[in-house]
């Protein structure tokens, strides 16, 4: 109450007429500043308040909003300093959060809905979504159009006594190896068949180690990158980092060029050289063919290299016959996607959350507008849904280990908070939308890929949303909250859908120069995905640098059949592009941004593929004014 004791006492005298007033025009102008700043202090403690605070505060609150949302009205209105655009945005920004507010609490107490009908026609168009209630008008009823989902189950491990962690992780090379030899060998050869140097013809040479020096020739197998700076298990072992994740490290490669590049299959290793390594990406685990000659140093010269390239894609529908016979006529759709919420609950994060839940819902904005949100059929949430920081990490300070811990876990680092508000996020959204979700580093999951789904019981007000077998859920049709793997694949509205929390591509980005110096830059991730699905390998660098399962039946992490869309999440900004293959096939590529840092949601449309972006933005006046 204090904010509105000085907004009432700086208040400006009412007069019709300016020339009137018993001060001068300089001190009325300062008299309303002073007003309008108090207002804005108000509006800026709003900034920080949890939802939960608008049902349990006092609801004599409410009469100090509607003082200050009055005032900002009138000041907005006169039009004073109408030429500082800077002053105009932030009332701007502080009268929207407070009609907000106001709203908010007209939920619970009655006392907001009494003083909301009043204060609001002055506060935004008649037209517009705040305006006073009409006992005769009539609204459109508005219903969300279906969507036609169909997963696939590509990532999902065996449960229970039937996972094993005994087995060798160099299994999983030769299983890739013997999965995409064939096709690359079948691309090499169709190319490499009338090759020939000063008469000599090249020739296929079956394993690595039967290459003879001087002799023309070319082979398969799998590349791998001896850096410097990669990470040592047995170094992480040693200080304890088995206990939680790795710890995030500079790029593998050095400046000073001691990478080398072998190609390896299960006969041994051979090392490769010359230009044409740098003119092409490669990562340790790509399956590769090189044509070239070993020189007297025994390395080989690489002429010409081929990768797999663009697996086959399915048609639309290919999956779904009887959803394709569907009324052609239905309206349009529309599929979200969201990465990097991060909530926290003890950050200022709510209101962009509130924001997003008020926009997917079509309660924030007009009613023309209310279509457009009600187009949306499904929302993918895509990794790294809870924040980092709020797990308190053990280290190794002084020399010293840790205290004894049953099993490495520690209760006293566990914080349920940020679970809870995604579940409270999740069971405001899931009456009205279905949602995908997939877990991320950050997330209650395993940390080695493929993480397996967040387990129900992390939501119990959302899993009752979620499919009742969840042993087999292959077996039924998933629920309206299906939380699935990372990486993840399926079908929606007919079009294959890929995409992972961005653990793969952030990995791969260490070693090439498109990372930067920290392994973190926004350039070339659209080159790096575009790799990965020509490489027809979700996570080629696993399980070199990229904890995973190890395989021993199959890689996983082979792409057997090429998406329409695929996404990544959690990366720096937004971007996208379509690519196509040697066989007609046409991939949209989509870099998910961060939600907590960007504000931005992903819309991609269901029949062209188009994809539009949607930033929520909150205006905070102390970054205008350099405080």
């Amino acid at each position: 109450m204090l904010y509105t004791a000085h907004l009432i006492i700086n208040e400006p005298p009412y007069e019709q007429n300016v020339e009137n007033l018993c001060i001068s025009q300089d001190e009325f102008i300062a008299s309303w500043q002073n007003s309008i700043l108090h207002a804005e202090e108000l509006a800026g403690v709003l900034r920080h308040w949890v939802p939960e605070y608008f049902a349990r505060a006092d609801p004599g609150i409410c009469s100090a909003l509607w003082h200050a949302a009055c005032a900002l009205s009138l000041y907005k209105m006169a039009g004073i300093n109408k030429h500082d655009p800077l002053l105009a945005a932030r009332v701007e920004s502080s009268l929207d959060l407070l009609c907000v507010s106001l709203e908010k609490f007209a939920k619970t107490w009655g006392i907001g809905r009494t003083l909301q009908v009043p204060a609001l026609p002055a506060m935004a168009p008649i037209k517009g979504l705040l305006r006073p209630w009409q006992k005769d008008e009539k609204f459109q009823e508005h219903s969300r159009v279906p969507s036609a989902y169909n997963p696939l189950h590509s990532y999902r491990l065996p449960r229970g006594e039937n996972r094993h962690y005994v087995q060798q992780y160099g299994d999983m090379y030769f299983l890739r190896l013997a999965k995409l030899k064939p096709v690359v060998e079948a691309i090499a050869a169709e190319d490499w068949e009338d090759f020939e140097i000063a008469g000599e013809k090249t020739q296929r040479v079956e394993r690595v180690l039967d290459v003879r020096q001087g002799q023309l020739c070319w082979v398969a197998g799998t590349i791998y990158m001896d850096m410097p700076l990669k990470p040592n298990i047995l170094e992480d072992i040693s200080k304890e980092h088995w206990v939680a994740g790795p710890p995030p490290r500079n790029p593998y490669y050095s400046e000073n060029g001691d990478t080398q590049v072998m190609l390896e299959d299960e006969s041994g290793r051979l090392r490769l050289t010359g230009a044409m390594l740098k003119n092409n990406m490669l990562v340790t685990g790509v399956i590769v063919a090189v044509l070239g000659t070993e020189n007297a140093n025994g390395d080989f010269e690489v002429l010409d290299l081929h990768i797999a390239d663009l697996p086959p894609q399915p048609k639309r529908w290919e999956r779904d016959e009887e959803v394709e016979k569907m009324d052609i006529d239905q309206p349009k759709k529309k599929i979200a996607i969201v990465s990097g919420l991060d909530i926290s609950g003890t950050e200022a994060d709510t209101l962009n959350l509130s924001l997003l839940v008020e926009f997917l819902l079509g309660e924030a904005l007009d009613e023309e507008d209310t279509g457009e949100a009600c187009a949306i059929s499904r929302l993918i949430v895509a990794g790294n849904s809870v924040a980092s920081d709020l797990i308190v990490q053990t280290s190794i300070e002084d020399g010293k280990k840790p205290g004894n811990r049953k099993y490495g876990y520690d209760a006293a680092a566990y914080n349920p908070t940020p679970t809870a508000h995604l579940d409270q996020f999740l069971a405001e959204l899931l009456p009205s939308i279905p949602i995908t979700i997939l877990p991320g580093e950050q997330d209650p999951a395993n940390m080695s890929l493929p993480q397996q789904p967040i387990h129900p019981a992390m939501f119990p007000h959302s899993r009752a949303y979620t499919s009742g077998n969840i042993n087999d859920p292959e077996d039924e049709e998933a629920g309206w909250l299906d939380s699935v793997t990372n990486p993840w694949d399926g079908d929606i509205d007919g079009w294959r859908f890929m995409g992972n929390s961005g653990q793969p591509l952030d990995d791969i980005l260490k070693y090439v120069e498109y990372g930067g110096p920290d392994g973190k830059g926004t350039d070339g991730r659209l080159e790096v995905m575009a790799s990965m699905l020509r490489w027809r390998c979700g996570a080629p660098t696993a399980p070199d640098t990229l904890w995973c399962y190890p395989f021993q039946d199959r890689d996983q992490f082979v792409i057997e059949q090429c998406p329409h869309v695929f996404f990544v999440g959690n990366q720096p900004r937004f971007d996208t592009t379509v690519i196509d293959g040697p066989g007609d096939q046409q991939v949209r590529l989509i870099t998910i941004p961060r939600f907590h840092e960007t504000g931005e949601v992903i819309l991609v449309d269901a029949e062209t593929l188009e994809v539009e972006v949607i930033k929520f933005d909150v205006h905070d006046p102390s970054q205008l004014n350099g405080s």
